[in-house]
């Protein structure tokens, strides 16, 4: 693969460079600089309105969602030039992280699935950063098993009513809509009875309860569903197909968190260099070289795999399972990274103010989120099983309730 831009692409690369140097929230570039990972710096401002407002001026200048249709609030841009965007935008894009779910899981569904009046009106505004979009699909009693869900959608007329809960729902306490899979049918395999909606999350009946997580901060969400009618023309595809539905969104959220999560590579290579220990400088210790070496083989294997998928959405192919290698790979050398940085800080590395401690607290951060890395988009366990068995072609998990009626499960519970 050429990774040097054509003439065509070194001409978009100057006008996207361009544009960005005339209208980036340049006075947040120093904040943003110093971000720890899950935790985007932006100093005293609120984080939601500057997010916004970059969000809508790259829209009003055709910069948001490249790859989306014009006609939905996108540029009709190719693969190549939404990288080229992504590279040029450099810190700034931190700034986007309040919209990667709706962007890039809830967009491409709605794309596949709704109906056309329902693009024009939702994906607009959702590439615009005017309303904001989250995922409504893990649950308590599923684990890692989404097709596990036991969040009933009953027929009533030309409606649907929804009881049960959602649980780690990213930023469902902002968002204006979600996506929402049900199951509607118990008599059938797990799998078979699924159907996804679309709904507001303002709709009676949703309750939304933030969880605290171990950095302070409550990203993740409790979601209950009491009696919430959701109108039949909100259905995402058949009834029965929701899982065929959720695998368009799975895919590309795999795509988008694993090609996008950093590992804390050039973080920790900037540390190493500056850092000096009772024995001299970090980076002429051999143990640690050594595992830079290895993080640097790990970073590099992930940028190139990111550019085998980019090459298939040139090729107007979907996302595929191996997307799920990035995401498993760079969550946990992200999780080596920044243990390995707090071990070589000693004991300031327990220190999480960005002003008392080294790199601004940024490996800080990024441990304390990071094992979050490891579960959202799918556990470690369950991407090892996809790109084991659709990547490698290994045989399959044994699945012992694969053709069972899903009412008919055990569920450990007296009857």
């Amino acid at each position: 693969m050429d990774f040097n831009d054509t003439p065509q692409e070194a001409a978009f690369r100057k006008e996207v460079r361009a544009w960005i140097d005339a209208n980036a929230p340049s006075h947040l570039k120093e904040h943003l600089e110093n971000s720890g990972f899950g935790n985007t710096n932006v100093g005293d401002h609120d984080i939601m309105e500057v997010s916004k407002a970059w969000q809508k001026k790259k829209a009003e200048a055709g910069w948001a969602c490249l790859q989306w249709p014009k006609e939905y609030g996108g540029r009709g841009a190719t693969p190549i030039e939404r990288v080229i965007w992504s590279q040029e935008e450099g810190v700034y894009s931190a700034l986007s992280g309040t919209f990667i779910i709706g962007q890039g899981m809830c967009g491409p569904t709605m794309m596949a699935y709704a109906s056309e009046d329902h693009k024009k009106r939702y994906l607009p505004k959702l590439a615009s950063g005017e309303e904001v979009w989250c995922q409504l699909f893990s649950e308590p009693a599923g684990g890692s098993d989404l097709a596990g869900l036991r969040t009933k959608a009953e027929k009533d007329g030309d409606e649907w009513v929804i009881n049960g809960q959602k649980i780690w729902t990213s930023g469902a306490h902002y968002s204006d809509y979600g996506i929402l899979i049900t199951r509607t049918d118990p008599s059938v395999p797990k799998h078979k009875g699924l159907t996804m909606f679309f709904l507001s999350m303002k709709t009676p009946g949703i309750e939304i309860r933030p969880i605290k997580q171990v950095n302070g901060q409550s990203g993740f969400n409790e979601v209950y569903f009491t009696d919430v009618r959701i109108p039949d023309h909100q259905r995402l595809g058949d009834v029965g197909e929701g899982w065929k539905v959720s695998l368009t969104t799975l895919m590309n959220e795999r795509l988008s968190i694993g090609a996008g999560m950093p590992t804390g590579f050039p973080e920790m290579f900037e540390l190493v260099r500056a850092f000096e220990t009772v024995d001299g400088p970090a980076i002429k210790d051999k143990a640690l070289r050594s595992k830079l070496a290895d993080w640097h083989v790990k970073t590099n294997g992930l940028k190139y795999s990111a550019a085998r998928s980019i090459s298939a959405l040139s090729r107007g192919e979907t996302p595929g399972p191996e997307a799920s290698i990035g995401k498993l790979v760079a969550g946990s050398t992200m999780q080596d990274i920044a243990q390995a940085a707090l071990d070589l800080q000693g004991l300031s590395g327990a220190l999480t103010d960005p002003d008392h401690t080294d790199a601004a607290a940024r490996f800080q951060a990024m441990l304390l989120r990071s094992p979050a890395t490891r579960v959202e988009g799918g556990t470690d366990e369950i991407l090892r099983n996809i790109i084991a068995e659709r990547v490698l072609g290994l045989p399959g998990d044994v699945r012992v309730d694969k053709d069972v009626a899903f009412n008919e499960i055990p569920t450990g519970k007296a009857n």
